[in-house]
């Protein structure tokens, strides 16, 4: 029955089998909900667990049309790795695994809900992360890699949609660990393939290179650099072209990366020997982290105005003297050089002495006498002694 079941579920479509499955129990606790998302492999559901009464997350396995039973069984082996993985690292930023239950001869896993938006998501939907929060949420990926390496675990998928961000508290996440390489474990991957995102797939792992620990860490460095830029370091539309190019390539230095360049590019070093290990990507995050926020250069400085010279009498000589509107008023806000040289211009050699301009000394104007009105008496011979006129 559970076989003719099966073949039936296979006939149908994706959606079809997940309305199919809507309300299901599984285990006579676990009452499935609504999908929150799909993969090649799996389905992710909201589900409650009616013993304890909480909301948790139950992990699909679903097999692909046409696969043998030798691929199947290597795809429960790998499923259940996954669950075992995730239960070995004692870290806030893995997913907690409550149980594994096993029903249509196939694991489904039954973990915490986080409840939020996969760094893809925030990146593309919210904008780019600015180098400060981007070294927090690469922090957060570097604990949990440290921890899962200390247990032989290496995660080998190390991308922007594995890396789930809660809406409440911003915590982070490091989840999917579906291709994980366990130590000491048989390899379950089909001889001869390369699994993971070509962009984020380290360069010794694409030349078929046994990997450690740096190939993580690679794979953090193209995460960070997709955070800041909106794309990953290497994609060049083929899977082929980008591990060519992941190979031999260098990669772009980012442009909106900041103090977190140094980071990003040292994680992206191809030689794994001279790249970033876990101590210095830390303490330059952490850097990064601690480092206070640039102030804002302002686009208009305020420059306090001189104080107003003291008005200067007319001289007796006919001629008017300006008065602070017009040119003298405007030189006084004008620019300190520009403004100079017109109150020079408009002012004179008074005003031009109270800015100091430098320049030769400016000569007195000659004294223009008087003209005689009709009914005055003739003006005296001597030349008046009055000073200078003001301008």
């Amino acid at each position: 029955m559970l076989c003719q079941g099966g073949l039936q579920r296979g006939r149908m479509s994706e959606s079809e089998q997940a309305r199919a499955s809507q309300g299901r129990l599984l285990a006579g606790r676990y009452r499935l909900a609504e999908v929150l998302g799909r993969g090649g492999m799996g389905t992710v559901w909201r589900a409650t667990d009616e013993t304890l009464g909480r909301t948790v997350a139950v992990k699909e396995l679903r097999f692909p049309n046409s696969i043998d039973e030798d691929e199947k069984r290597r795809l429960i082996t790998r499923t259940l790795r996954e669950a075992k993985a995730i239960a070995r690292i004692r870290n806030n930023g893995a997913v907690t695994v409550f149980d594994v239950v096993d029903e249509d001869d196939r694991p489904w896993i039954v973990m915490e809900l986080i409840e939020g938006k996969s760094l893809a998501e925030v990146v593309r939907e919210d904008g780019l992360l600015d180098p400060r929060r981007a070294a927090e949420v690469g922090l957060a990926v570097l604990d949990v890699l440290r921890d899962a390496h200390r247990e032989g675990i290496l995660h080998r998928d190390v991308k922007p949609s594995n890396v789930l961000i809660a809406g409440e508290d911003g915590r982070v996440v490091l989840t999917d660990f579906g291709i994980a390489q366990v130590e000491g474990d048989p390899s379950v991957t089909s001889t001869g393939m390369l699994v993971g995102a070509p962009s984020y797939i380290s360069p010794e792992r694409a030349r078929g290179h046994k990997p450690g620990p740096a190939a993580d860490l690679w794979s953090l460095g193209g995460l960070l650099y997709a955070a800041v830029e909106g794309v990953p370091p290497y994609d060049k539309g083929s899977a082929i072209a980008t591990l060519t190019a992941v190979m031999t390539e260098q990669v772009e230095r980012p442009a909106h990366a900041g103090p977190l360049a140094p980071v990003i590019l040292g994680l992206l070093v191809k030689d794994p020997a001279q790249r970033l290990d876990d101590a210095r990507a830390r303490a330059m995050l952490q850097e990064v982290i601690a480092a206070p926020e640039a102030k804002p250069v302002d686009a208009t400085r305020v420059v306090p105005l001189p104080p107003a010279p003291a008005e200067e009498k007319a001289a007796s000589t006919g001629w008017s003297t300006p008065r602070t509107g017009g040119f003298a008023r405007s030189t006084r806000t004008g620019g300190a050089a520009a403004g100079a040289a017109r109150t020079c211009v408009a002012v004179g050699v008074r005003t031009a002495a109270r800015v100091r301009v430098p320049g030769p000394r400016a000569l007195p104007p000659p004294v223009r006498p008087r003209r005689p009105c009709p009914t005055a008496p003739a003006p005296r011979s001597r030349t008046s002694s009055r000073a200078a006129p003001s301008w």
